[in-house]
């Protein structure tokens, strides 16, 4: 019998229920802890030597309210959870992603992808159903299903590749993909892929995707655009059947103030000047949509809705006179 282990997967043990203690409150005393652990307070003061030596900055005071505590260090160290805290933390997380907070989605899906890489099984079930029971009274995201943006967010942190079923241009088919990014924007989210059947790189709308699953192939990483930026050209204007490009006498900062990110990508250009690009069904609605931006501009693609713009000018002339 190998009582050496034992002994030794006991102490591990113990050390790191010491670890999870000192991260659940500020200060403990030595008889507490010795309480909590089973042990005297010998042995708790060799526990937090170990704990020393493995980098925990572990520090001791005397006197009325003193104790053991666990001071600020150059790393963060392991995050111990129990289960409930586990649980808790991965709903919190999931409402964050879904959430309207500048960044915190983003942040939010990031932290639920390294969560889940320890998450015992045993728990998903429980985080799935309490999942379903987290809502926003507020406008917010398009509602998604948590599960397939956890599987997108581990397939594109693993590199394989993943599949789900899609609709588009009227029909619903199943697409095959290698996942690279999540971007979210105000309303929805996106997933940047390459699109293994169409041999091109595409984005799509996580809400009106279903069955999605992960694949065991792992695929080699290609040069990957700038999703942010790839996504947006998309949203605003690839999606339409019309595009149009100004030149916008004011700062884009000022000018994507004005103009939701989904309608439409602002680049600065020299001058103080910028370049707003916008697509849509009716391109004069686009126009009508620049002019009340209240600037000087200029039309730059394409050449005819110039001509639609004077034409347009000449007739609210006529209506002023």
């Amino acid at each position: 019998m190998d009582l050496t282990g034992d002994a030794e997967r006991g102490t591990t043990e113990r050390v790191l229920t010491l670890l999870g203690l000192l991260q659940q409150r500020p200060v403990w005393t030595g008889p507490e802890l010795a309480g909590r652990l089973g042990v005297t307070a010998r042995t708790v003061r060799r526990d937090v030597e170990r704990l020393r030596a493995l980098g925990y900055p572990v520090q001791a005071s005397q006197g009325v309210g003193g104790g053991y505590q666990l001071g600020p260090g150059q790393d963060m160290p392991p995050l111990l959870l129990d289960d409930a805290e586990a649980i808790a933390t991965a709903v919190s997380l999931l409402a964050g992603a879904g959430g309207a907070v500048a960044g915190a989605g983003e942040a939010a899906l990031r932290a639920l992808s390294k969560l889940d890489r320890v998450l015992p099984t045993r728990l998903r079930a429980e985080v799935r159903a309490l999942a379903d029971s987290v809502v926003s009274f507020d406008g917010g995201r398009t509602p998604i299903d948590a599960e397939a943006l956890l599987t997108l967010a581990r397939a594109c942190r693993d590199e394989v590749e993943a599949g789900f079923t899609y609709p588009s241009r009227g029909e619903v088919r199943r697409r095959r993909v290698e996942p690279y990014r999540l971007v979210a924007s105000d309303r929805r989210w996106y997933l940047l892929a390459y699109d293994l059947d169409r041999d091109a790189w595409r984005s799509f709308r996580v809400d009106r995707m279903t069955e999605v699953a992960a694949r065991s192939w792992r695929f080699r990483p290609r040069p990957v655009p700038d999703a942010a930026t790839y996504v947006q050209e998309g949203v605003a204007s690839r999606v339409y059947p019309h595009q149009a490009r100004f030149l916008v006498q004011a700062p884009a900062e000022l000018v994507r103030n004005q103009i939701p990110a989904a309608a439409a990508v602002v680049r600065p250009h020299q001058d103080n000047h910028c370049e707003v690009l916008s697509g849509g069904a009716n391109l004069d609605l686009v126009l009508m949509h620049i002019l009340l931006l209240g600037h000087d501009f200029q039309v730059l693609d394409p050449p005819e809705l110039g001509q639609r713009a004077r034409e347009l000018a000449e007739r609210l002339r006529a209506a002023g006179s």
